[in-house]
Formats: C-alpha cells, sequence, structure tokens
C-alpha cells in the first residue's frame, strides 16, 4: 500500500532514556570533512520499537528516522540490512558488510574492544514499573527500601531478576521475587500487566519504560534502583573518520532538532487511543453518518461498520494526527494517500478519507478472500490488515501454518499469531518476512471496532 521511501533500499536479513546529541571536537570536525563519504551508507539495525520497524507498510523507528535524515542530508543512499540479534549485527560490522550499526549498542568493555562508538547517545537505568495511583490508593514508591514487603514481577532469570536479587540483598531483604517465563511474553508485556492491574510491580530498562509509557499513561517509572548505563551508535575500529562525520552531522544546529523531534515522536507523544463515551439516543453513530452510508456500498459493508472503523481510530476527531503521521478521520498515512493519488492535504477532508479507506478496505479484501473464504472470518483480517498492514497480518498466517493452527480462522488461531508478533523467538522467524509488529495493539483493534459494531448494530437503524 505505501510507497518505498525514494532513495533507500531496505533488505530484510535473516528507546530511549536520555538520549543527547554529542557536540563533536573541531578536531574531530576537521578530520571528517577530510573523509568522503560514500555514496551508499551501509547499516545494520534490529528490529524493535525503538530502532526499526514496520507499520502500516511504513518503515519506521526511532533509529531508522534518524540514520534516514543523516543519508539524505549527506546525499547518500540507505542501504539497511536488518540482522536478528546484536552478535549478528556486529558480525556483519566485522565482516565489511555493513558501515554502521543504528541500534543502541552499549558502550562497555566488551564492545569497544570490537567497535567504535558514535553518534546519539542514550543512558539507561533499571526503573520500577508501577501504577501512578498504587493498589488500595497507596501512595508511589519514591525509595528502594519501601520495596521490603512488596511482590516485584520480573522476566525469568533475566538481568532484571538478577538486579532485584541484589537490591534484595542491598536493603536487608523482604523484597518477594515473583518469575514469569519469557517464552511467549516479552519485556514490554511486563508493563501492560502493571497497566491492568494483573501484576503490582515490575522492572523494566527506562527507555522501554519511557517508550510504552506513550502506551499506558498510567504508569509511573520514575524510580531507578540501578546505574546508567550508556549506548550508541557503532563503527568499525578503523572508521574513526566516519564516526567523526557522524558526530559532527549531529552536532549541528538543524540535526539537533531534527533528533530532538524525532525522540519526542517515539518516546514522548501519546499512543494511547483517547476513549469517550458516545450517546446513540440520537440515533446516529456520528457526525459523518452520510458519508459512511454514501461510501459503504462500494465495498458491500454494512455503513456502521465503517462508522466503527472511523470511531476507534480517530474518535470522529478529523483535525487528529497520529504519532505516526497517520491523518484525519480515518486516519490514512500520508505514503497510502499518495499511492492512491491523495495528498496529505486531501487527506483532511473527511469525504476523501472515508473514499480513501474504502479503497483500502477494496485491496484488502481482495488480498485476503483466496485465503479467507468466510466473509465473516475474513472481516477480521481485513481489519487487523488496516491497522497493522498487510505485510505483519501474513506475517501472522504464515507462523499459525508453522505451529499446526488454521490460518484461515482468527480467533484463537491467527489472532495468537499477531500477539507474538512483538516476541523475537517469532518475529525472527524464517517465515515472517516483516519483523517487529506491536501485536498486542492491533488484536484490541479488532475487538475495539467489532465491539462498536455490535453496539451501533444495537442502537441505530441500517
Amino acid at each position: 500500500m505505501a510507497a518505498l521511501t525514494a532513495g533507500i533500499l531496505i533488505l530484510a536479513a535473516a528507546s530511549c532514556g536520555s538520549r543527547q546529541a554529542q557536540k563533536p571536537h573541531k578536531a574531530s570536525a576537521r578530520a571528517a570533512a577530510a573523509h568522503p563519504l560514500p555514496d551508499t551508507l551501509r547499516v545494520a539495525t534490529l528490529y524493535s520499537p525503538g530502532s526499526y520497524f514496520i507499520y502500516r507498510d511504513t518503515k519506521m523507528g526511532y533509529d531508522y528516522d534518524l540514520v534516514s535524515r543523516l543519508a539524505s542530508d549527506k546525499g547518500m543512499v540507505l542501504k539497511l540490512e536488518v540482522a536478528p540479534t546484536m552478535a549478528d549485527a556486529i558480525a556483519l560490522l566485522d565482516s565489511g558488510r555493513v558501515d554502521l550499526l543504528a541500534t543502541e549498542v552499549p558502550v562497555t568493555a566488551e564492545y569497544r574492544a570490537r567497535v567504535l562508538p558514535c553518534g546519539p547517545e542514550n543512558v539507561t537505568t533499571q526503573v520500577l514499573v508501577q501504577p501512578k495511583v498504587g493498589r488500595g490508593g497507596s501512595g508511589l514508591i519514591t525509595d528502594v527500601t519501601q520495596l521490603a514487603g512488596k511482590t516485584v514481577t520480573v522476566e525469568r532469570d533475566s538481568r532484571y531478576y538478577h538486579r532485584l536479587v541484589n537490591l534484595n540483598n542491598e536493603i536487608g531483604g523482604g523484597i518477594v521475587i515473583r518469575q514469569l517465563d519469557s517464552d511467549s511474553i516479552i519485556t514490554e508485556d511486563f508493563l501492560e500487566l502493571v497497566s491492568r492491574d494483573s501484576i503490582g510491580l515490575t522492572i523494566v530498562d527506562s527507555d522501554i519504560a519511557q517508550l510504552n509509557k506513550t502506551y499506558y499513561p498510567n504508569l509511573d517509572a520514575s524510580l531507578e534502583v540501578s546505574f546508567p548505563q550508556r549506548s550508541k551508535w557503532a563503527v568499525a575500529k578503523n572508521a574513526r573518520w566516519l564516526a567523526d562525520s557522524i558526530d559532527a552531522w549531529l552536532g549541528q544546529e538543524a540535526p539537533r532538532r531534527e533528533h530532538a523531534d524525532i525522540r519526542r515522536r517515539y518516546f514522548e507523544m501519546s499512543k494511547a487511543a483517547p476513549s469517550f463515551d458516545i450517546s446513540f439516543a440520537s440515533g446516529h453513530a456520528s457526525p459523518f453518518d452520510h458519508i459512511f452510508k454514501r461510501h459503504a456500498p462500494e465495498v458491500g459493508w454494512d455503513w456502521r461498520l465503517l462508522a466503527a472503523i472511523g470511531y476507534v481510530e480517530s474518535q470522529f476527531d478529523a483535525s487528529q494526527t497520529s504519532w505516526a503521521g497517520a491523518v484525519g478521520l480515518m486516519q490514512i498515512m500520508p505514503s497510502t494517500g499518495r499511492a492512491f493519488g491523495v495528498s496529505p492535504d486531501e487527506l483532511r477532508s473527511n469525504e476523501t478519507s472515508v473514499a480513501v479507506a474504502v479503497k483500502i478496505i477494496r485491496e484488502l479484501d481482495r488480498l485476503f478472500k483466496p485465503r479467507v473464504k468466510d466473509p465473516r472470518e475474513r472481516l477480521k483480517f481485513i481489519l487487523a490488515a488496516y491497522n497493522a498492514g498487510q505485510a505483519h497480518i501474513l506475517d501472522a498466517m504464515a507462523l499459525a501454518r508453522k505451529q499446526g493452527l488454521k490460518d484461515n480462522v482468527w480467533d484463537a488461531n491467527v489472532a495468537e499469531m499477531v500477539l507474538l508478533k512483538s516476541n523475537p523467538n517469532y518475529y525472527n522467524d524464517p517465515v515472517v518476512s516483516s519483523g517487529y509488529s506491536r501485536g498486542r495493539q492491533t488484536f484490541e483493534y479488532v475487538n475495539q471496532v467489532m465491539d462498536f459494531y455490535n453496539k451501533c448494530i444495537k442502537h441505530i437503524k441500517k
């Protein structure tokens, strides 16, 4: 649906605490200027919610956006290779297949022996994640000594567990440590569990906490429980000239501003869908019912289903622009609009927004019809693809087949694989082509649309 960004070549292989641009020394800037940059910048990164991912068929991520801006400003073509693990990424650098690792590489003795740090700096600590309003109305935990007598749930045998064991010893004991197996649960899931009050407390890295707080604004992650850890991008040890060039670029005023904007997009802008109660007393689902009724026949849909998408996408606020850049009543990505010959400004029109949404739905129906024969079942696949992008849903279907599940049934089958698309054990599977996806968001999106639609059926005449 979305066209590839001009000048960027993507090759698929196999967050942020306080990222700060570092001003280079004058000598480094002079050294950078003396060495010509390549025509093509070969970059390795990792799939993650911070570094690189694909959302609604658009390539995104903090590190991806920043390195794309670097390449664009310097007139280089960006050739991106996605490695399954940090070890694989460093192996690509060692072999000379890539010039730069655009992901968080810890600045430790182990890594400094093999790579040269450069670029944006990320300083993280492990933090306690807790509800802003404690259980039973209790106040926030503001000191680690207050953890005595509290239960803290973490990933089994993780660095968070080992830090918690040490912390328990440091305060004289009393912390109840609960471990959960991580076969099908990832770090981000623990924040959701705290948000939903399924567990009381957990510990994660501060960049993970900061990113996920944009989805769960009811969480607090202000209490640090470990020493800070620095991380940066990295180049080969013999590529000081490239490190200096990157640092010199990042030290300039315009890139500094762009860096701050990118960081704000991923780590500060709210991604939690605002909710509000809607009254059907007027006999209308929305102020835009007439538009939904006009376009629904083009795909043979009940107009109330289009209204349900509009509700979940924008809460019928046509002025919205999401953190990802989606605009208008039906929250169309600008790149998707351009693929249908519609400019971003034109997507602000409610009529145009619904018209493009219907075209997207028609294409998705054409894609899934041979794969999911039952129209009622196919509807959920279309909704999921509208939210996440078709590639992630095709990935989930492939995973379902591999796991012995039904790839043409949503509930308890493909939906379960969508949830696992945020787990590296699954998004790095050879049958997966599009990597990481925030599957929980897509899973809930389908449920929210269907829930609103079912309410419309009860209260609004067709």
